[in-house]
């Protein structure tokens, strides 16, 4: 495998692995994309920056299993494809980090194009379109605030006024995710790793 050069005007922009993969953040190639690294990295990736009760933090592993089963409750007709676009929404923070939405909006268009560059090669890595179609996007979109609407609330300390003003929770809300979401407690890492990586192959 041929290494990045480094030096003083090339500094080291790549990220290696637990299992020796090497990816490159700002050219990143879908054959350096591993789904255990992703399960690994997203498990031990806190959500709310660690800021929620309970034994575990709530990692981003586990937030994004919730989202693809609140995304099939939205979409009980949805593909196998849809389901795993929405469990892979947020898999560019295995490398990235998972920052608060304060601190993207500062970081500005940067974090984003970065962002979206290694959740691209991630969809081509395991066969899924570069970019997911409007309806699908928007749908994940709307799992991904109801979510975190019940993580803020439930785990994290904001009033449910202060939470329906940020995350502009539906007017409605499936009873099935209510029962789902209204006693969300953060499991452990390993637990999450596991959980995550089932999904993975069911939805594979």
């Amino acid at each position: 495998m041929k290494l990045p050069i480094q030096s003083k005007d090339h500094p080291r922009a790549w990220q290696r692995m637990l299992s020796g993969r090497r990816l490159d953040l700002l050219n990143p190639n879908p054959t350096d994309i591993e789904i255990n690294d992703i399960a690994y990295g997203l498990a031990r990736l806190s959500r709310w920056n660690g800021q929620t009760v309970g034994e575990y933090p709530l990692s981003v592993a586990q937030h994004s299993v919730i989202v693809e089963e609140v995304f099939s409750i939205l979409e009980p007709a949805a593909s196998k494809q849809a389901c795993l676009v929405a469990l892979l929404h947020d898999a560019a923070e295995y490398v990235i980090g998972d920052l608060i939405s304060p601190f993207k909006a500062a970081l500005g268009s940067d974090y984003k194009s970065i962002e979206i560059r290694l959740l691209s090669a991630i969809h081509i890595r395991f066969k899924l379109p570069k970019h997911p179609s409007n309806e699908v996007g928007n749908l994940i979109k709307k799992a991904d605030n109801i979510t975190a609407f019940y993580e803020a609330t439930c785990l994290a300390g904001f009033s449910t006024l202060e939470a329906r003003r940020i995350f502009k929770l539906p007017d409605y809300v499936p009873l099935a995710i209510t029962k789902l979401l209204t006693k969300l407690e953060a499991c452990s890492t390993t637990m999450a790793q596991k959980k995550f990586l089932q999904k993975f192959q069911e939805l594979t």
